[in-house]
């Protein structure tokens, strides 16, 4: 029952060039040069494919690194309205679920791209059906000790402040606050009212870290990086992903068509 297209013998092969090339001719490509990526590039035609309604969704990334995948498909497919390009982790650990973000795309996001990657993952999170509470995570606990890091996760908590937000958020703070109620006697001041489930980190090593680390000692079952943000469904599996995990993410985009028209 699967049907199997050929990029090089598509009859829609014209109409993919005609797209790309409306939106890659200002920046150095010529219709020659567009004309090569539809025909040999799989990314290239596989997101015009989505981009143009002929695919609901598309799986890619087990041969080509995720920084060079999401290049490649940012060419084709545009951001959602007021979506953050980024990527979250879902851990399923104790009974408890956790997400986990951004593990995948902001290296060293600035104050304000933590708050956007806050809002994206909070507005996920509630369409996923879970009430967010989010924590934004340091080394340091509310300014002990300070740190060049903590003092962007501060400023972009402050942000916050100034906005109109239908969730709760805190920070700066380590895991055991966010995730321990009953640690936070010495902050009567804390706004989360209960164990955080959005977990919001300083920086994609710390994200990438940590999600990795709990998922190679045990204990815990790990979902994604979930690529969230665009206006298309669309997952990148690791390098050499098995095939259960590519399974997996071919669940993911198939459900996340909902997510995307939910969102938009």
């Amino acid at each position: 029952g699967l049907e199997i297209i050929n990029a090089r013998l598509s009859h829609r092969n014209p109409e993919y060039v005609d797209y790309l090339y409306g939106r890659l001719a200002r920046q150095g490509f010529l219709k020659r040069d567009v004309q090569r990526l539809i025909n040999q590039d799989r990314n290239s035609f596989a997101a015009s494919m989505v981009a143009l309604g002929h695919a609901d969704g598309m799986v890619t990334g087990v041969t080509r690194s995720y920084d060079q995948v999401l290049e490649e498909v940012l060419q084709v497919i545009d951001p959602a309205p007021d979506g953050r390009v980024m990527g979250m982790s879902v851990v399923l650990a104790k009974g408890h679920t956790l997400f986990i973000a951004d593990t995948n795309v902001t290296e060293m996001p600035e104050a304000d791209e933590l708050v956007e990657i806050a809002l994206q993952a909070a507005r996920t999170v509630s369409v996923l059906g879970y009430t967010p509470r989010v924590a934004f995570m340091s080394y340091s606990t509310f300014g002990n000790p300070m740190g060049q890091r903590s003092e962007k996760v501060r400023d972009a908590v402050a942000m916050l402040d100034e906005m109109d937000v239908d969730f709760e958020y805190e920070g700066e703070m380590p895991p055991e606050l966010a995730l321990d109620p009953e640690k936070r006697v010495n902050y009567p001041f804390m706004r989360l009212t209960g164990p955080a489930n959005v977990l919001i980190m300083p920086a994609i090593h710390s994200a990438a870290i940590s999600t990795q680390l709990v998922q190679a000692v045990g204990g815990a079952t790990v979902i994604g990086p979930l690529l969230l943000g665009l206006s298309k469904s669309v997952q990148i599996c690791p390098l050499s992903a098995s095939v259960s995990r590519i399974l997996q993410m071919a669940t993911v985009a198939a459900y996340e068509q909902d997510l995307v028209e939910a969102l938009t």
